[in-house]
């Protein structure tokens, strides 16, 4: 096992699930960049439904990096209703060939596959099981406002339990359209050599990032029996670990907290960082060390 975590690049933010005038948004590609540039964002990742992208060839009208992705919804086999969010350039992807037979091309094309707000779709644990993701989005800004249901970090207890490098993401889901509005609510922010395409892939597939609602991390570090890091003020830090096991930092005073350094047991199959500002918003690292 190895520490995850390099944060000597630079730290870019960005969103790996929204939607344009492509499919089911209400603003197009250009619209979208320049909205979410002005908030601070580096990059978007392009996840129409059944529309493959083929952005990244050319950057040079945007005002942020554009990377390419298609969002894959459907039933399978089994009658489950599933909505994934493909991550990576894929070819030849069309609602005729099905949900199942779409995510085995992507999967076969290289493109890292997320499952979309499972909550929110109404997936049961064991459906977290049947395609092997790599990901799962913890946190949908779009499908929270909808119903309450863009809360998804159960899934990923189940889903790490099975394999502890399992991703983490929390996303807009990003619609633009009047009844559809919420954006710049959950983001990732990846830390990286540069803004390329290439590396901030290889940081994603790596869990070189952390999710956010809010707060920051600017520092990870681990010397063999401890992690170190240092945040934008919270209240509150946990390391949380399999089943009922966690440790926790804080107080409900007026403290805040920006550095902290926490022994992690060995025994644990897993471990994360979340941290909980004043307003009650959250971030999280993914699991800390990984076999790959």
């Amino acid at each position: 096992m190895r520490f995850r975590y390099d944060t000597r690049g630079r730290w870019y933010k960005g969103n790996t699930h929204l939607h344009t005038t492509a499919s089911d948004g209400g603003k197009t590609h250009a619209e979208v960049a320049a909205l979410y540039a002005g908030a601070g964002f580096s990059f978007l990742f392009s996840t129409d439904h059944f529309v493959a992208s083929d952005l990244a060839r050319n950057q040079s009208q945007s005002p942020l990096l554009w990377l390419d992705g298609v969002e894959l919804d459907g039933r399978d086999g089994e009658g489950s209703l599933y909505h994934v969010a493909c991550l990576g350039r894929t070819e030849g992807i069309s609602r005729d060939m099905g949900f199942s037979n779409a995510l085995e091309s992507a999967r076969a094309q290289g493109a890292l596959l997320v499952l979309a707000h499972p909550f929110w779709t109404g997936n049961s644990f064991n459906d977290t099981q049947r395609w092997r993701f790599h990901g799962v989005e913890i946190y949908n800004h779009v499908c929270q406002w909808l119903n309450g249901k863009g809360d998804a970090r159960p899934y990923w207890s189940a889903m790490l339990r099975a394999t502890p490098d399992t991703l983490a993401f929390a996303v807009d889901d990003a619609h633009l359209r009047p009844e559809h509005p919420g954006w710049n609510g959950g983001w990732i922010v990846v830390n990286a050599k540069d803004l390329s395409a290439d590396n901030i892939m290889e940081a994603i597939w790596s869990g070189n990032y952390y999710s956010s609602c809010g707060p920051e991390f600017y520092r990870l570090e681990f010397n063999g029996t401890q992690v170190s890091f240092s945040t934008s003020p919270v209240q509150f830090i946990r390391l949380v670990g399999p089943g009922s096991l966690g440790k926790r930092l804080g107080s409900f005073n007026d403290e805040t907290i920006t550095e902290a350094t926490m022994s992690v047991p060995s025994q644990w199959d897993y471990a994360y960082i979340e941290i909980e500002d004043r307003q009650g918003r959250r971030a999280w690292t993914n699991t800390l060390f990984t076999d790959k």
